[in-house]
């Protein structure tokens, strides 16, 4: 019975057959062994690398796209605050609208009864005016009846009372 030994692949060399060989053909199948396998190493960290640097580029690219929603956020939130100080100065103009109506509408009221105090004096001077031309027709009408009777009370040149 023969024993086997394991295969071993170098490449495309089989590295059995060099086992038959020198000592020094052994070594340098060891040394070619660990050459091989220090390149599937270098192979694997590469490829771990890889995945860390895809990771990290996703990362990043998350990074930015989050900047962006955030940058876009405190864009959105600076309009809001524009809008509510928009919407407060305009609430304040309505507010100030709304006193100036109150202003206008004091004013036309005060107006209005000043009109009517002014109406009430013109009737009342009026009033005062037609009882002083009564009075000073109801002297003058005095007077003239009264000349009249002097002028019939008075003699006259022939001696006679009319």
């Amino acid at each position: 019975m023969s024993l086997q030994r394991p295969q071993r692949l170098i490449g495309d060399v089989d590295m059995t057959s060099v086992v038959k060989f020198s000592p020094h053909a052994k070594k340098t199948m060891s040394t070619e062994l660990e050459r091989v396998q220090a390149e599937h190493g270098r192979e694997r960290t590469e490829d771990v690398r890889e995945q860390a640097d895809g990771k990290r580029d996703s990362a990043e690219d998350d990074r930015v796209v989050k900047e962006d929603a955030r940058r876009e956020a405190e864009r959105f939130r600076v309009l809001a605050e524009e809008a509510r100080m928009m919407n407060e100065q305009h609430r304040e103009h309505l507010e100030q609208a709304r006193r100036d109506r109150e202003t206008m509408r004091q004013a036309a009221e005060d107006s209005r009864t000043a009109a009517e105090e002014a109406r009430h004096a013109t009737i009342a001077a009026v009033a005062a005016t037609a009882d002083a031309l009564r009075t000073n027709l109801a002297q003058m009408q005095f007077l003239k009846d009264a000349r009249s009777t002097l002028q019939q009370l008075k003699p006259t040149p022939k001696g006679k009372v009319q």
